[in-house]
Order: C-alpha cells, then sequence, then structure tokens
C-alpha cells in the first residue's frame, strides 16, 4: 500500500479544515440573508404605515383643536392651526394610501380619504363667522366632531393593524434566528470535531515522528555518534532519518581523522611552543594554563595546567579577565610601568598582552586566552639609559650656562666698559636665547625626575577655584596687553581635590600659555572644572586656530611641535611634562580640538585618597 507523504497528509488536513470553514461560513451567511429579509420586511411594509397613522391622528387633533379655539372666539388663531396641519393630514394620509400591505388596510384607509373630505367641507360652518354661536356649535357636535372621532379610530384600527403584523413579523424574525443560531451551532461542533479528528490524525502522522526524531537529534547533539535512527515510513521523516544515518555515519569518520589531527597538532604545538624564545602561555576560560613555552615557565611559573590565580601574580588574572570581557587585545601600556622580574641572577623586565582567541573568523567567541610577554629588558635599559644621560648631560650644561648668562648679564650692565648699540643688540639676542636654553634644560631635568619616580608629590586638599585662580593670575597682564579675555569659569562649590599645587600650577602654567599663544586678541581663553564621586576634570580652552587631527595623538609626545609653529614656541616639552605631573597624580589629560575653532585640554585629578594610589608612579614590579 502506497503511504502519503507528509505534504499530501497536509494538504488533506487542510483541504477538510478548509471545507468545514466554508461550510460553516455559508450557512451563517445564508442565516444572516434571511434574517435580514425579515427584518427588512418589517421595517420597509408596516413601519411606514405606524408613522403614517401616528401622523395622521396628531394632525386631525391639532386640526380639531383649531376648530375649539374658532368656538371660543379666538377665530384668527384656530384658522392658523386649520391652513398648518390640514396639508400635513393629507401628506400623511398619501403616504398611508402609497403603503397598503395589509387586507383591509385599503378599505380603511380609503374610508379615512371619504371621511375627511366630508370632515373638511363642514368646517367652513363651524369657523364661519358670521354665523351664530349656537349655530356653529350645533354643526360642530353634530357633523364635526363624529367625523374626527371616526377618522382617529380609523387610523388607530390602521395603526393597529401593522404594529400586530410588525409583532408578527418579530417573532418570526425570532424564531428564525433561533433556529438559524441551532444551525450554527451544529455547523461549529461539527467543525470542531472535524478539526479534533484532523489534529489528532497530524500528530499521529507528523508530530510523533518529529518528536522521536528530535530526541534522537539530541543524542546525536551530546556525542552518540552510534545512534541509528529507525525510519517506520517512508515519508519526508522516513527520508530525513536516514539521511541523519548516513551523517551521522559521515560524522563518525569524520571525528576519527578529527581526533588523529588535533592529537597530532597538539603535539606540535607543544613542540614548537618549547622552542619559542619568547614567554607565551595559552590559558582557557577557567584560567587553567593549557600550554606554555619554557621562557613563560621559567620566569612567571606558566606550566600546563596551573591555574593563573594561583601564581601570586595579582595582575594576570586582572588582564586576562579585561581582554575576555572586552574580546580584544589589551595590554599593560609601558607608561604604566614594565613588570620586573628575577632569573639566574638577572633582572628583566616584560610588558604583557592578553589576546582572546575566538572559535574561528566568523565566530568572535573567545574559547581561551593566548598571554603574550614581550621581553622589553633592552628597551627598559635604554630608556634608563637616556634618562641618565639627559640628566647627565644637563647637569653638565648647567654650570658653564649659569656663567654664560652671568658674563651676558655684566656685559650688557657695562660694568667693564662701554658697549656700541651693535653690541647690546648681540649681546640681549644671547641673553635671550641663554635664558631659553636654560629653560630648556631645567624642563629635560624637571621631566626625567617626575618620569624616574623621583620627584615626589606632596598631595594636599586643594579647592579647584583656588587652584585655577592662582594658575591664571600670572597671565593676566599677558592677556591684557594681548587683548584676550581670561576666563574662570570654575564653580566654587566644587569638593577639593587632593593636588602638589606647585605641580598643578606648573599644568596651568604650560596650558595657559599655549592658549594665549595661539589665541588672537578679541579672542578668549576659559577655565572651567566638573566633578563626580572620585574625579574632578578641568579644562582650559581657547579660540585660536585649533590642532589638526593627526597631530592630536603626538602632542604630548616629548620634542613633538605640530608643523608651522614659531621657533620661539618651545622644542615640545610643556605637554610632556604636563602628562607626566597628571598622570604622577594618578589622573589622565587628554586634547579635543575642531581646527579654525580652538582646542581643549582637560586633565583630571582625584578628589579622594584611592587604596593603591601612591603619589609616586611606580615604573616597575617584582
Amino acid at each position: 500500500m502506497t503511504m502519503l507523504s507528509i505534504r499530501h497528509k497536509l494538504i488533506l488536513a487542510s483541504a477538510t479544515l478548509l471545507l468545514c470553514v466554508a461550510f460553516l461560513g455559508a450557512a451563517i451567511m445564508a442565516q444572516i440573508t434571511s434574517l435580514s429579509r425579515a427584518i427588512d420586511v418589517i421595517l420597509r411594509e408596516n413601519y411606514r404605515s405606524v408613522v403614517a397613522c401616528q401622523q395622521l391622528k396628531e394632525a386631525l387633533e391639532r386640526i380639531d383643536s383649531g376648530l375649539l379655539y374658532g368656538l371660543a372666539g379666538r377665530e384668527e388663531e384656530g384658522q392658523k392651526l386649520l391652513d398648518e396641519y390640514r396639508p400635513a393630514f393629507e401628506a400623511a394620509l398619501q403616504i398611508e394610501l402609497n403603503n397598503i400591505t395589509l387586507p383591509g388596510e385599503h378599505e380603511k384607509a380609503a374610508q379615512i380619504q371619504g371621511l375627511f373630505s366630508k370632515y373638511t367641507a363642514s368646517l367652513a360652518d363651524v369657523m364661519n363667522p358670521d354665523a351664530s354661536m349656537e349655530a356653529r356649535q350645533a354643526a360642530y357636535f353634530t357633523s364635526v366632531q363624529p367625523r374626527f372621532q371616526r377618522i382617529k379610530d380609523l387610523a388607530q384600527e390602521v395603526l393597529e393593524m401593522n404594529q400586530a403584523n410588525m409583532t408578527g413579523a418579530n417573532d418570526a424574525a425570532r424564531r428564525m434566528g433561533d433556529s438559524a443560531r441551532q444551525r450554527i451551532g451544529i455547523a461549529i461542533i461539527a467543525s470542531a470535531v472535524a478539526a479534533l479528528f484532523f489534529s489528532y490524525g497530524a500528530h499521529r502522522w507528523i508530530l510523533t515522528p518529529i518528536n522521536k526524531l528530535i530526541l534522537s537529534a539530541n543524542e546525536i547533539r551530546r556525542g552518540n555518534l552510534d545512534l541509528v535512527i529507525n525510519a517506520p515510513a517512508n515519508d519526508e521523516v522516513g527520508q530525513l532519518a536516514a539521511a541523519f544515518n548516513e551523517m551521522t555515519s559521515v560524522l563518525r569518520q569524520n571525528r576519527k581523522h578529527d581526533q588523529f589531527n588535533l592529537i597530532r597538532t597538539r603535539r606540535a604545538t607543544e613542540e614548537v611552543f618549547k622552542a619559542l624564545p619568547a614567554a607565551v602561555a595559552v590559558i582557557d576560560l577557567n584560567g587553567i594554563v593549557e600550554v606554555a613555552t619554557e621562557s613563560a615557565g621559567r620566569h612567571f611559573g606558566l606550566t600546563p595546567g596551573v591555574a593563573i590565580r594561583d601564581l601570586g601574580l595579582p595582575w594576570l588574572p586582572s588582564l586576562v579577565n579585561r581582554a575576555l570581557d572586552l574580546n580584544r587585545l589589551v595590554e599593560v601600556p609601558d607608561t604604566e610601568g614594565f613588570i620586573q622580574r628575577f632569573a639566574e641572577g638577572q633582572e628583566h623586565f616584560f610588558q604583557p598582552v592578553a589576546v582572546p582567541i575566538p572559535v574561528n573568523r566568523r565566530h568572535a567567541e573567545a574559547t581561551g586566552t593566548a598571554l603574550l610577554l614581550h621581553d622589553v629588558t633592552q628597551l627598559h635599559e635604554q630608556r634608563e639609559l637616556k634618562r641618565s644621560v639627559v640628566s647627565t648631560v644637563s647637569h653638565q650644561l648647567k654650570t658653564p650656562l649659569h656663567a654664560l648668562r652671568m658674563s651676558v648679564h655684566l656685559l650688557l650692565e657695562e660694568r667693564i666698559g662701554t658697549l656700541n648699540e651693535q653690541q647690546v643688540e648681540l649681546l640681549i639676542a644671547a641673553r635671550e636665547e641663554s635664558d631659553r636654553l636654560a629653560t630648556i634644560l631645567e624642563d629635560l631635568l624637571d621631566l626625567n625626575r617626575i618620569a624616574s619616580g623621583h620627584s615626589n608629590l606632596a598631595l594636599q586638599p586643594v579647592s579647584p577655584k583656588v587652584l585655577t585662580r592662582e594658575g591664571i593670575d600670572p597671565f593676566l597682564t599677558e592677556a591684557r596687553e594681548k587683548g584676550v579675555s581670561l576666563v574662570n569659569n570654575v564653580p566654587d562649590d566644587l569638593p577639593d581635590v587632593l593636588a602638589d599645587a606647585p605641580r598643578i600650577h606648573h599644568v596651568f602654567e604650560n596650558l595657559i600659555a599655549n592658549a594665549l599663544r595661539f589665541t588672537l586678541p578679541g579672542g578668549a581663553v576659559t577655565l572651567s572644572a566638573t566633578a563626580d564621586d572620585d574625579w574632578a576634570a578641568f579644562t582650559v580652552s581657547d579660540t585660536g586656530p585649533g590642532i589638526e587631527p593627526e597631530y592630536l595623538p603626538h602632542i604630548f609626545e616629548q620634542f613633538f611641535r605640530v608643523p608651522g609653529q614659531d621657533a620661539r614656541s618651545g622644542v615640545g616639552l610643556g605637554l610632556a611634562i604636563v602628562k607626566e605631573i597628571v598622570e604622577a597624580h594618578g589622573g589622565a589629560v587628554t586634547a579635543s580640538s575642531t581646527p579654525g575653532a580652538g582646542a581643549s585640554f582637560t586633565f583630571t585629578l582625584p578628589i579622594r585618597e584611592f587604596p593603591h594610589h601612591n603619589a609616586t608612579q611606580s615604573r616597575g614590579e617584582v
């Protein structure tokens, strides 16, 4: 026997349900049409007659009221009512004559029409002002009033005939509605029974095999590749089960092949790692070292199977967790110090880098972390040598430079002879250049002291308003002479910051001097500040030409000068000193600029002392 496919089963179930819906819809539409026709009969055939009869009675009563006004001596008012309601009566009567729908209704309407003609003919006798009141009253009571009553009774009879027919039609419509409700209920029950039958069939034919297939697929997902799925039918589910069996067969073969390749790759990786001179380790998501080079094990104890949290290196778990949380490369900047280690009686310095290892190029989810420990011992020694050379040269130059400046000063005072005009100009130029050289040497020594950690900071609570006011005061005269506004917008109610006031004055001195140097007359240099729970941020902004975006990342580097500056603007040490001073306080400094709209320099200072903050910046860790 040929078995139906899932497609045919679904078509059969859908067609049956569609037929049920069509049958149910047709039954409902037929009953609604019948009810609509019954209601239309009630409204169209009887309602107009009922309304017309009510209007006949009302108009007749108003005409009778006009007659009574005339008998009371108020002929003018009475005639007005007659003129107004006689046409109304005739219009209502015409509606009734045109809407005859019941047996006997036409005869009664014709009687009303004949009686109304006689009635209107006798109205003149009642309303005749020349006749005596007795004659008018006699005419009313003998001829007019009996006709009035007869017309009114006939209109009521017609009204009641139509109302009775409306009541009967309404009852018939109600009975029809009850019948429709029963038929629709039977149709709904029949449709529901059919739907339940095919729903049960669909569950048995489709859902049960699919659920079995899902359970088998879950077993395969959990690694049971030896499972064989039974295919009881030859429909699509049976074909899918056969495809699953073929897939598991291929997966079993691939798993054996992959396991072989994995073992080979792992052994090759371990051998390559052993030969690498660099300190490298691979750490899984649980913080366990999977593989590591000999250098990593020798210097940091990173050997396979070791948990990094047990190595006593607090910076290591933090670095790895940051890389996993951010899902990107994370390194310890060299500005925060190198990791110092001793091995075999030698001092080594390392800069750690943590790199998340993704599943593949398409899936960025990390499966572990690669820890690279760059040996920067030579770089560290070169920096220390550079600092030593700079410090030595600067100190060696200070003494002869001081003597040279003193000689120039004595010559300008003309204590050893009178100078001519050209000699004075040359000596003034020599004095300015020697002063500039002395400033450069002092900056070099200052920068070297801060960078080497030999410049201890005396942190004290200081008001931000006081800091900025004392920073502005030395430049007020220069700003006034140049025509530049120097504005202090720092609020008075900001909390105190922890700072070495003389050092921060040096920061403001560099930032404000730079801002004034590049701000044209009519411009402004503004100091502002904000604060949160832990930090206060100070900003020095100007309205100068600004800094091009490609130069912003380099402006805090030593000896960097933006191209196009005046040669007398310095050698590029001022902002480097600012950066070192701010970072020695534990803060950070940044710059932003819009070319043509000025530049802004912002640095932060702590409001309170943090548990791990030291006044002297650490440059190494043992």
